[in-house]
């Protein structure tokens, strides 16, 4: 298949998980992605556990689908190699301050100058305009100021984190977006943009889709927070023999679980006759459904919502995801093989396009490319050699 940013090359500056992954969705998708390395590497080289040093799984997680050079930015020689690679990329990416970057002339204004088609996408923790621009920011950060913390502590009475680097990971795809939308805006145009793609603002974003709730309106009409999202009893229902996972919605659903329960008494309970009853009074709702739970196995229950068209599931460990059934027959998983480490499972691209989904390759390893990078710059092969070995 001929992957959608097939002939886009990204200039990849990126580190840790945030910026990483919005280059590794570009690079599923099909654009040359080229990760350019201190010459420690990135952090997440050495994150997690690993068979080969600077090869670890943290590292696998946002990184496939991309090439590897190592340049030192503070040698002159090596930064004017980096020019060399912008003036043949349509996309720039670093997670540097800007300030950092315009005194090393590698600004936007500098690098446009030299290649106006230039998109040029900068992935910050906060705004540079706001007073919080420039502070460092890490997923647990972000996840703080963003409500995410205080979320859990509405539901389970302490503030805690998402379990997953949430804001890393939410952020990166929508800088993949923004990106690939400045991409679409170029070739209307004919020039480059610059594109700004904060955390904070993200997540912010995020969290405000369903918990803005009342405060939507001015004056606010309600409190902040979706109800139903917040409910200490939203959580896997427990069953005789075990916990499921069980969302009915509609008046439908409500009717024929009742009924299915045995609870035809709570057909004609006014608290949940409607979507909006329901909601105003969700944790006793979901009391009343865990109390009717409880007396039959998963199965029997699993078996029964299949039957009336109830959603529901089995909780599954992520050590199962790896043999679930569903994602084995959809080809998810790609068994990859590497002379040094051995077999590695890769996650496979989520989307398809034409009923294909991209190929993955393994992640690079430091500088594994930088000589056919070079080369493709139009830097001779002399010039390429005495650059890796001496660095000038």
């Amino acid at each position: 298949m001929t992957a959608p940013l097939s002939g886009i090359r990204v200039i990849d500056l990126t580190t840790v998980a945030m910026g990483p992954l919005a280059g590794q969705w570009l690079g599923d998708l099909g654009a040359d992605v080229i990760k350019v390395e201190a010459p420690g590497g990135d952090s997440t080289r050495q994150t997690g556990p690993s068979i080969e040093p600077g090869m670890a799984a943290l590292f696998f997680g946002t990184n496939r689908n991309k090439r590897s050079i190592v340049l030192d930015l503070k040698c002159e020689a090596q930064r004017d190699a980096l020019l060399k690679l912008v003036d043949g990329a349509d996309v720039f990416m670093h997670n540097i301050r800007p300030q950092k970057l315009a005194r090393l002339g590698l600004g936007a204004d500098a690098l446009q100058a030299r290649n106006p088609r230039l998109v040029y996408a900068g992935l910050h923790g906060f705004g540079e305009a706001g007073p919080y621009g420039g502070k460092p920011a890490y997923d647990d950060i972000i996840q703080g100021l963003s409500g995410c913390a205080d979320l859990m502590r509405r539901q389970g009475g302490e503030p805690r984190y998402f379990p997953t680097v949430t804001a890393d990971k939410t952020t990166g795809l929508i800088a993949a977006l923004a990106i690939v939308a400045a991409l679409a805006g170029r070739a209307a145009s004919g020039r480059g943009s610059v594109v700004e793609v904060p955390m904070f603002e993200c997540m912010a974003a995020f969290n405000l889709v369903e918990h803005l709730y009342g405060h939507q309106f001015e004056p606010p009409i309600s409190s902040t927070g979706y109800a139903r999202a917040l409910s200490r009893h939203r959580r896997p229902f427990k069953t005789l023999d075990g916990y499921i996972c069980m969302m009915p919605y509609t008046d439908a659903h409500w009717r024929d679980f009742f009924q299915e329960a045995g609870a035809d008494e709570l057909l004609a309970d006014p608290r949940f006759a409607s979507i909006a009853l329901r909601t105003a009074h969700i944790d006793e709702l979901y009391e009343i459904a865990s109390s009717l739970l409880v007396n039959k196995r998963s199965a029997d229950w699993l078996a029964a919502c299949e039957r009336l068209g109830i959603p529901a599931a089995s909780i599954q460990s992520l050590e199962q995801l790896l043999s679930d059934p569903h994602l084995r027959e959809v080809g998810f998983f790609s068994m990859l093989h590497d002379p040094a480490i051995g077999a590695v499972r890769m996650p496979g691209v989520p989307v398809l396009f034409n009923g294909e989904r991209p190929k993955v390759t393994l992640p690079p390893r430091l500088g594994e490319h930088g000589r056919q990078i070079l080369l493709e710059s139009g830097i001779d092969a002399e010039a390429a050699e005495r650059l890796l070995e001496t660095g000038s």
